[in-house]
């Protein structure tokens, strides 16, 4: 997995917990929004398109504080929106240190050099940059030029000041297997990251191009053009080994919904990151009142082409744990990775 021992450790402890507890639904990961507006119109993102009173609201936070209290996963990740416009990200990140939790804080990087000398490296924040591809992949990707060199400048910044630094690939239909592999590995080589985590595009309604996303099986025969890459074994993916399975056919999943439960501007987001479909006042009604059985695959039409990792990570962590050859799989991966504090 190459995710760090300590936080290897920790999620374990939390998901045995878990069962003893014979709790049939738990979270795994909070999906923290602190806000909507952005810096960037991604081709392909379809989180951002709200009415101008929505964009100008913020979490507080105590908000933000809260609802990692009231969830309870042991990882938070702070999306949105772009997180380092909010004017107290600093605050937010280290009041979800002293919790203890294990931060990632996703971003552009086009304000990260600005924010590096107020945020802290710590064993519990990881910097998540967004990386779509090479130089003129990327910068189409994000409509607009420069970003990528940006992106890389900042990486290389925050690794001299000791940050964890880790990335996210969104894969489309313009994504080339060759390319994607140059891009891994200049992320490894080059830069130097920790990890890295890559996804099948979502075919949001609301995204400004329709035209850029994979159906399911595309993303199938793409991922396995990607992972059959002599080069594989050099890269550090922050996913356990039967996500990265899935992705290539070689295992069929439903997802886990709440696993990822997602906080945002404007309350606890039903039935998942990802599908925007109403809104919970509290993380009890939704785990409790949301009627789980009517999403997925082969029950919601809008689930026929989602493989993300929002969704199915969850379900491969629990199949992970269930298996002890799979555990295996996971704990070498975790054991190869760089850094294991």
């Amino acid at each position: 997995m190459g995710i760090p021992l300590r936080q290897a450790f920790a999620v374990s402890r939390y998901l045995l917990k878990q069962k003893l507890l014979r709790k049939e639904r738990y979270p795994l990961v909070l999906m923290l929004e602190p806000l909507y507006r952005c810096n960037l119109e991604c081709e392909g993102c379809g989180k951002i398109q709200h009415p101008e009173e929505i964009l100008n609201t913020y979490l507080s936070p105590e908000e933000c504080w809260e609802a990692a209290d009231e969830c309870g996963a042991p990882v938070v990740s702070i999306a949105g929106g772009e997180p380092l416009i909010h004017p107290q990200i600093d605050e937010i990140v280290g009041g979800l240190i002293e919790r203890m939790k294990f931060i990632y804080l996703c971003t552009n990087a086009i304000l990260l050099e600005r924010w590096l000398p107020k945020l802290k490296p710590s064993p519990y924040l990881t910097i998540s940059v967004h990386m779509d591809g090479l130089r003129e992949q990327h910068d189409k990707a994000v409509d607009r030029d420069g970003v990528f060199d940006k992106a890389v400048k900042a990486i290389r910044l925050a690794k001299e000041q000791g940050y964890r630094v880790s990335t996210n690939t969104t894969v489309f239909n313009d994504s080339s297997p060759t390319e994607m592999g140059d891009l891994f590995n200049f992320l490894m080589d080059d830069l130097n990251v920790d990890g890295m985590m890559v996804s099948p595009g979502y075919d949001y309604p609301k995204a400004p191009n329709q035209s850029v996303f994979l159906k399911r099986p595309e993303m199938i025969s793409t991922f396995k053009s990607i992972l059959d890459s002599p080069d594989r074994r050099r890269w550090r993916f922050f996913h356990t080994p039967v996500f990265l399975d899935f992705l290539q056919g070689k295992r069929a999943m439903q997802c886990t919904a709440w696993g990822n439960p997602t906080r945002s501007v404007l309350g606890w987001q039903r039935p998942c990151y990802l599908m925007n479909e109403s809104y919970a006042t509290s993380f009890v009604e939704l785990i409790e009142e949301t009627e789980w059985e009517r999403y997925g695959y082969g029950r919601d039409a809008r689930c026929t082409n989602c493989m993300a990792h929002c969704g199915y990570e969850a379900t491969a962590v629990g199949a992970t744990m269930a298996s002890p050859l799979e555990g295996v799989r996971a704990a070498l991966g975790t054991m190869g990775g760089r850094g294991s504090s």
